[in-house]
């Protein structure tokens, strides 16, 4: 009886060598010249403090103490995320009633602005009326620092992509109305010269499927399908398959699940790359966070791989950007 438990215990821990050894990242030779692309997530803005944070929080009510005057999804601010290094610029996009994009993250005005009521309940010209800087506090509401400052700072779409034909944005649909997709992809056609600036889209997805349709080289992912990817790789990814839902599309990995993936990193890049697929790097996910994460600060960039290639999510380019550039 010793003996075959011996024998056993020496077949479990050949074949686990042999799944250990089959999904070893060295077994992939390091790129000469990694590539990474920054995402900015709502360009250059007022970083607030996430404990607690649930998708009402009105997060302008607990930002940090103001570092800057920008405002998140504004001109501004965006040609400021470039100039630090952005390679793409993530906006958030709402339709108004005369059939624009309106650029503000929020469903609703009440939090961040003078004005009240659904984002989407209004024409474009009273969105621009409004300050988006009214709302900003870091003492509990008792002073309130910005005020005044963001009165007609928030653009429409169109507003964004003629500033910066030559740039690249990810657009957020904040609902999941297939038809915002169909208003994407007529701008676009009615605009070709944007075609390149409209990189992707995300968020809900009838409205980001529905834009794919009409835009073949729109960057796109599901929600669900990130899910499915993550899970089902983690479950029999050992096996060197790559999950559909892992295939040909984007896969954002919060940083602090990336080493429980099989390869990670330079075998997982592989496997995924020859699928057609791209990782978007987030920062840690933390349970009950309904946020997204980026890679923030300095201690969270020294855990991306030096191997790593691909894009790097990120709320603070005008920290992570310059130390990009010298890294």
């Amino acid at each position: 009886m010793k003996a075959v438990l011996l024998r056993l215990l020496a077949i479990l821990v050949i074949v686990a060598g042999a799944i250990w050894i089959w999904n070893a990242s060295w077994r992939v030779p390091p790129s000469e010249n990694p590539q990474i692309q920054l995402i900015a997530h709502r360009g250059v803005h007022h970083t607030f403090d996430r404990t607690g944070l649930e998708n009402d929080t009105c997060t302008a009510e607990r930002i940090a103490p103001p570092e800057h005057a920008l405002f998140e999804n504004t001109v501004p601010s965006m040609q400021a995320a470039f100039a630090a290094g952005a390679d793409i610029v993530e906006i958030d996009v709402h339709p108004t009633t005369d059939g624009q994009f309106a650029i503000f993250h929020d469903w609703t005005l009440d939090c961040r602005t003078d004005g009240a009521g659904e984002t989407r309940a209004h024409d474009m010209a009273y969105l621009k009326a409004l300050d988006i800087g009214y709302g900003y506090t870091a003492d509990d509401g008792k002073s309130f620092p910005l005020r005044g400052k963001g009165v007609g700072l928030m653009p429409s779409l169109e507003d964004v992509l003629s500033a910066m034909p030559d740039r690249r944005f990810l657009i957020n649909f904040k609902s999941n109305e297939a038809r915002e997709g169909d208003m994407l992809a007529i701008l676009v056609a009615q605009h070709p010269e944007w075609a390149g600036a409209v990189w992707g889209a995300y968020g809900g997805d009838a409205p980001t499927f529905r834009a794919k349709a009409s835009m073949p080289n729109l960057a796109v992912w599901s929600r669900r399908g990130l899910m499915d990817c993550l899970l089902q790789y983690m479950g029999y990814g050992w096996t060197g398959f790559v999950p559909s839902a892992c295939r040909d599309t984007y896969v954002m990995v919060p940083i602090n699940l990336a080493p429980w993936l099989w390869g990670w990193p330079k075998l997982f890049q592989k496997r995924l790359a020859e699928v057609g697929s791209e990782i978007i790097l987030l920062g840690p996910y933390e349970s009950g966070d309904p946020g997204t994460a980026g890679i923030d600060d300095l201690e969270t960039l020294a855990r991306v791989p030096a191997a790593f290639s691909g894009y790097i999510w990120t709320n603070r380019i005008e920290r992570i950007g310059p130390a990009m550039s010298d890294r």
